[in-house]
């Protein structure tokens, strides 16, 4: 198991030095796809969510082979942060944040996983594998079914157990205080 993932992270290093070698360079102007590719701000309400779709079932193969090494699976503690577990630990001398015990919207897991994930070449998988990873994420902490399917429409409806574990950093403004000021 041990030389597997030596194997893995081997050939993970690889790809990223494949993919860097694949950026545009300077001087070359930059195409409306690279562009729309480095575009990755998605907000909690799911704007700017790109086309695509997954299952927790094509997630589990993909989490296996791209994300297993590091994370490690449900009940078996990776390098990397704990992904599975968690519940009603936040606040608890025995906190343990994870994608069902803190995240407070799904589609700032999805954000998440496909700007930063994964770790040596980011940005390297298809929108449909990005959201098939975040919801296999999501079925193995409980939020989403097994036959559920996510994409743009179906993600900023769910629910995250820490929703409200949060403080709006926006919160509504009164009508009448913003009458006041347009006077």
């Amino acid at each position: 198991m041990y030389m597997r993932k030596i194997l893995i992270l081997f050939c993970l290093t690889f790809a990223f030095t494949a993919a860097q070698a694949q950026q545009p360079r300077f001087g070359e102007p930059a195409s409306k796809e690279d562009i729309d590719k480095r575009f990755f701000s998605v907000f909690p309400d799911g704007e700017f969510l790109p086309d695509g779709q997954g299952t927790p079932a094509e997630g589990a193969v993909l989490f296996e082979e791209q994300c297993e090494l590091c994370h490690g699976t449900p009940g078996e503690k990776g390098i990397a942060d704990v992904l599975f577990g968690g519940h009603g630990t936040i606040g608890t001398p025995q906190s343990l944040a994870t994608i069902g015990s803190y995240w407070p919207y799904p589609t700032t897991v999805f954000n998440y996983i496909r700007r930063a994930m994964p770790y040596v070449a980011p940005m390297s998988l298809t929108n449909s594998e990005y959201y098939s990873i975040t919801a296999y994420l999501l079925h193995e902490n409980g939020i989403i079914g097994e036959n559920d399917v996510i994409n743009k429409d179906t993600l900023p409806k769910m629910e995250m157990p820490n929703k409200d574990g949060f403080v709006n950093a926006y919160p509504e403004v009164p009508d009448d205080y913003k009458t006041k000021f347009d006077e």
